[in-house]
């Protein structure tokens, strides 16, 4: 449990997922990223200026918060 715990507070240190972290989750390119957030943004009617955050992208792809946590290490 503490280390799902830590996983979570690691997490939330991190609000916003650039097109950079996209690519090292799925090993997919920096182009699919940057699409990716366009998508997310979308789906959560946010505005251009406005940031997706790790927790909105783990709820669009249905990842787990602590395998994102993880793999943003």
């Amino acid at each position: 449990m503490d280390s799902v715990l830590s996983c979570i507070i690691e997490i939330m240190n991190r609000l916003c997922i650039y097109p950079k972290d996209i690519q090292v989750i799925t090993g997919r390119s920096d182009r699919y990223g940057r699409n990716l957030i366009k998508k997310i943004k979308d789906h959560f009617k946010k505005q251009q200026h406005q940031v997706v955050t790790v927790d909105e992208f783990c709820q669009y792809m249905g990842l787990q918060p602590e395998t994102v946590a993880k793999q943003l290490r």
